[in-house]
């Protein structure tokens, strides 16, 4: 999973001047570190994809954006001094379209730059289409240990309305060689609610790719996000609000009966096998981001404040301003009274929720900055609180957006 940008509010209201009064009566402390590295092409847009990605060129610039991959994180380098990276995630686009080679060179400049935990876990995003044996050597060979695969379904009929370039039986055999290539730590992402797809479909989908054994499953609903060819000219054939909900819960069960326990509103893991990079982003962790369009969160304990930058979009102005401030797209600090609502964004997605210290460690706001929000989603019936432990209710996981909407300063 790469970061997607958040849209800071501003708001004003009765708890917005509680957050401001209480902001600095807890200690703003450093969490730990990851890394995003952003490759911006792909073969293909598909018509659902939001995130920053564009069409290959016949010629990839491979060793100019790796440079530039470089010489961006060396501009990034004064805010983290001394601090370790717990995980590094290569997202995309499609990462996979880069030789072992350049992922090589990447991770081996990002760890003469930065410190490394030993054994940090390094995941590369790869889609299907573009899976080849010797590739994956060299990836395992570079450190990556762990691989993405954007499989999204089973149906070559699915598939072809989702703009997939990849079909069955390509993503069976890209699953075939990451595991021969000794990867032993493989996360599917499956889409539901697909057009034209039924429950029977979409439990077929999930049969096919339990089989497979995967140590994580990834399973999201399919959205129309802004922006997209899907929004503007929704595909035919989606399913109802309440035919998605039952796919839901029918593979949540079968989820479970597998082995897969849910931690989080979309993954899936085996014992042990949570995604580390992606419990960063939901625990409320820092991550410096990398690469055209890449986002980045960082806290900075001196200056009592937390700050999101992002980097231009656009491959080729991002090339040429790599290595000075001009390939910053914005950056911007996070206000105190729009911290619980950041806050709580990720750390309610999480079925283990979180707890008040916690959350003052990772904002610097007293815990009754809370009292209001919480007597409200608590009377609503979508979260819970137990001693000093909060998390969404099982009504909460399903009126997420609600949930989230009340920590909004208004």
């Amino acid at each position: 999973m790469r970061p997607r940008p958040l849209l800071t509010p501003h708001h004003t209201g009765a708890w917005h001047a509680a957050a401001l009064h209480h902001q600095g009566s807890a200690v703003l402390s450093l969490p730990p570190l990851a890394l995003y590295i952003h490759i911006p092409w792909c073969v293909r847009k598909c018509p659902y994809c939001d995130f920053n990605s564009h069409r290959a060129p016949e010629a990839l610039p491979v060793e100019a954006y790796v440079r530039a991959l470089l010489a961006d994180l060396e501009q990034e380098l004064p805010q983290v001094w001394g601090r370790p990276v717990s995980s590094i995630f290569f997202g995309g686009g499609t990462p996979s379209l880069f030789p072992g080679a350049a992922i090589g060179a990447i991770l081996d400049g990002v760890a003469a730059r930065l410190r490394l935990m030993p054994g940090l876990e390094i995941t590369l995003e790869t889609n299907p289409g573009t899976a080849e044996f010797d590739r994956f050597e060299s990836y395992r060979a570079a450190g990556v240990n762990r691989i993405s695969f954007g499989v999204q379904s089973f149906d070559d009929a699915r598939l072809q309305v989702l703009g997939r370039i990849h079909d069955s039986g390509q993503a069976l055999r890209a699953f075939e060689l990451a595991r021969a290539a000794g990867f032993d730590n493989i996360n599917l992402d499956l889409m539901y609610a697909l057009p034209g797809q039924d429950m029977a479909g979409a439990l077929s989908d999930l049969e096919q790719a339990i089989a497979l054994a995967p140590e994580h499953l990834s399973h999201y609903h399919l959205t129309l996000e802004p922006n997209t060819v899907f929004a503007a000219k929704p595909p035919a054939g989606l399913p109802d609000e309440d035919s998605a909900w039952d796919m839901q819960a029918a593979c949540q069960q079968r989820l479970a009966e597998a082995g897969y326990a849910q931690y989080e509103i979309s993954a899936y893991a085996r014992p042990g096998r949570q995604s580390q990079h992606n419990l960063n982003y939901w625990r409320f962790g820092d991550y410096l981001g990398i690469g055209a369009g890449a986002h980045g969160k960082i806290t900075l304990p001196a200056e009592d404040g937390v700050i999101r930058r992002w980097k231009h979009k656009h491959p080729q102005t991002y090339l040429d301003g790599a290595s000075s401030s001009a390939r910053i797209g914005g950056e911007q600090r996070i206000e105190p009274a729009d911290l619980p609502f950041e806050f709580m964004l990720n750390a309610l997605r999480l079925l283990e929720g979180s707890d008040y210290t916690h959350f003052e460690a990772r904002t610097g706001l007293h815990r009754s900055t809370l009292d209001a929000p919480f007597a409200e989603t608590v009377r609503r019936g979508w979260l819970q609180v137990e001693g000093e432990r909060f998390r969404a209710s099982a009504l909460g996981q399903q009126f997420q957006n609600d949930l989230i909407g009340v920590f909004l300063a208004s």
